[in-house]
């Protein structure tokens, strides 16, 4: 007979307490429902932005088409600043949204309201793949790696607020004003709008997981300090390719972006030292 959700979860947690070993078909059924309540978390998280569409879309989405988005004022009031003059401000942008297809706008909603869903279930799904991983580590393991979900969930959230006060903004008003002729106006399909507001945003998200990724290779033997300062050149010029395909093409934009990530890299190199001293402690 199936067990129940709560009955599933509360036998999985007297098993991690007692200590006893699991089958492989066991770890296979444990993995299933660490699966189910994601998936569920996501969906309870689409579900409220697919009701909150009018939040989603107008207050967030299509913010960074207006000249009073905060980026654009940031950049304003820094060149007033510094420059004494307006050089920097942004002016209106030029471009006009369109809807082509008969569902263009409902899939972008079932789109976004997915995306959103993921988001706001991150550190959910962080947690239970803690969960998952927890019974398999040792004690001094689990002391180390205590802080996944808090330092995971701080990472992506510090990306997509980079990627979407800093890549987002930059991106759509370079692309939205951009002209080969006076006699060519804009008229943008909302699915590529979208698509460019939300990408962006979530992966650069992603991307800032790269010391979380870095920490359980270093744990598990396949990187170490060595290998990533012997290919940091390489690396840099990665993150250089990387910036210049998610920004406008002008170096101002490139080196905003690539910041960030050269430092993420830099900590990441730190934290494969540390996990490499403290095995050499160990041994």
């Amino acid at each position: 007979m199936l067990l129940s959700l709560p009955e599933m979860a509360m036998d999985q947690m007297e098993e991690e307490k007692t200590g006893g070993e699991m089958s492989f078909l066991d770890h296979l059924e444990a993995l299933r429902w660490h699966l189910i309540r994601g998936v569920l978390a996501i969906c309870v998280g689409a579900f409220v932005a697919f009701i909150y569409s009018d939040i989603i879309f107008d207050g967030i989405l299509l913010a960074p088409k207006n000249a009073s988005f905060p980026t654009y004022r940031f950049f304003c009031w820094l060149s007033q600043i510094l420059l004494h003059d307006d050089s920097l401000c942004m002016k209106d942008l030029v471009f006009s949204l369109i809807n082509t297809n008969m569902s263009g706008q409902f899939t972008t909603h079932i789109m976004v309201a997915f995306f959103t869903g993921l988001v706001i279930a991150f550190p959910y799904l962080l947690w239970e793949i803690w969960r998952f991983i927890k019974p398999a580590l040792y004690d001094k393991e689990k002391k180390y790696a205590n802080g996944l979900v808090f330092w995971g969930s701080f990472l992506f959230g510090l990306g997509i607020l980079f990627g979407y006060y800093v890549i987002t903004p930059m991106s759509v008003y370079f692309f939205g004003n951009y002209q080969v002729s006076t006699e060519v106006n804009n008229q943008i399909n909302l699915s590529s709008f979208i698509d460019t507001v939300v990408s962006t945003t979530f992966w650069t998200g992603i991307v800032f997981e790269l010391p979380i990724i870095v920490y359980f290779l270093a744990k598990i033997g396949i990187v170490g300090p060595a290998t990533l300062r012997s290919v940091r050149k390489v690396s840099y010029v990665v993150i250089l390719i990387v910036a210049a395909i998610i920004t406008p093409p002008d170096v101002t934009s490139q080196i905003i972006v690539s910041i960030p990530l050269f430092i993420l890299y830099e900590i990441s190199i730190v934290i494969a030292a540390r996990i490499e001293k403290n095995k050499l402690k160990e041994a």
